[in-house]
C-alpha cells in the first residue's frame, strides 16, 4: 500500500498539482497542516484536498491563524485575505481540523509535535538528544510531521520521525516541491521523499497580478534561502 504524505501546502496551487500528479495512484493522502495561508489561490487548495482520495488531515497553525488570526500583528493582513477568500464551508471546515489523528496503528500525524500545531518542531538545527523529550509523548512506531519546511527522517527514542518537507515556501531557493512516499511492508514503514519541479514562475506572476497583501514577503520566501 502506497500513502502520499504532504504538509505545507500554504496556498500554493501550482506546486501541490505537480505534487498530486508526480505521486500518481496511492491508497490515500495524509496531510499534515497549514493547507491555506499565506500563498495566492487557498480557496483551490482548499477544494482539491478535500477532494482527495482517503484523506487524513490535521490541522497546522497558519490554518488557525488563518480562522482566528495570528498571535502577533506579523502578517494580519495576509491572514484577513485568506480567510475572505475562503467560503464558510471552507472555514467550517478547516476549524474541523484535528490537531493530531491516529490513521492506523502506530502513526501518529501532527503538524509541529506531539499535541502542538506550532512551536517546536523536527528542526534540523536540533540535536536528537533536545528533540527526543518533545516527541517523547507520542505514543506511536512512526510520527508524521511538517512545521518546520525540511525534510527529514530520524529516530527519537522508539518513534521514526519524519517530515516529508513542505509543499511551498521550502528553506533552500530551488523551485521544487517536496512531499514523501510510505510503503507498507512486512517489516513496517517504508519511506521515500521526493522533490518535484513546478511553475514557480507562475505562482510569482500570480502574487504580482493580484492584490495579496503580502505579495513581496511572498515573492522573496518563494525565491530566496531561509532559516
Amino acid at each position: 500500500m502506497r500513502i502520499a504524505v504532504l504538509s505545507d501546502v500554504h496556498g500554493n496551487l501550482e506546486a501541490l498539482e505537480a505534487v498530486l500528479a508526480d505521486a500518481g495512484e496511492v491508497a490515500a493522502y495524509w496531510f499534515l497542516g497549514d493547507l491555506v495561508a499565506h500563498g495566492p489561490r487557498p480557496a483551490e487548495c482548499v477544494r482539491r484536498v478535500r477532494a482527495l482520495p482517503g484523506l487524513v488531515a490535521v490541522r497546522g497553525n497558519t490554518d488557525r491563524y488563518a480562522l482566528t488570526g495570528p498571535p502577533t500583528p506579523e502578517h494580519a493582513a495576509s491572514f484577513d485575505w485568506t480567510r475572505l477568500c475562503l467560503s464558510e464551508d471552507d472555514l467550517a471546515w478547516l476549524g474541523g481540523l484535528p490537531v493530531e489523528a491516529r490513521p492506523q496503528d502506530g502513526v501518529l500525524m501532527v503538524h509541529a509535535s506531539p499535541g502542538r500545531d506550532d512551536g517546536p518542531g523536527l528542526d534540523p538545527h536540533t540535536s536528537d538528544a533536545d528533540l527526543a523529550p518533545v516527541f517523547a509523548p507520542a505514543d506511536a512506531d512512526l510520527v508524521l510531521v511538517g512545521h518546520t519546511h525540511h525534510p527529514d527522517s530520524r529516530h527519537l527514542g522508539g518513534a521514526h520521525v519524519v517530515n516529508p518537507g513542505p509543499v511551498s515556501l521550502p528553506r533552500t531557493s530551488d523551485a521544487l516541491t517536496r512531499y514523501a512516499v510510505l510503503t507498507s511492508t512486512a517489516e513496517g514503514w517504508s519511506v521515500e521523499h521526493r522533490a518535484v519541479a513546478y511553475d514557480r514562475d507562475a505562482v510569482l506572476a500570480d502574487l504580482a497580478a493580484g492584490d495579496h497583501p503580502s505579495a513581496g514577503w511572498l515573492t522573496e520566501k518563494l525565491t530566496s534561502p531561509w532559516g
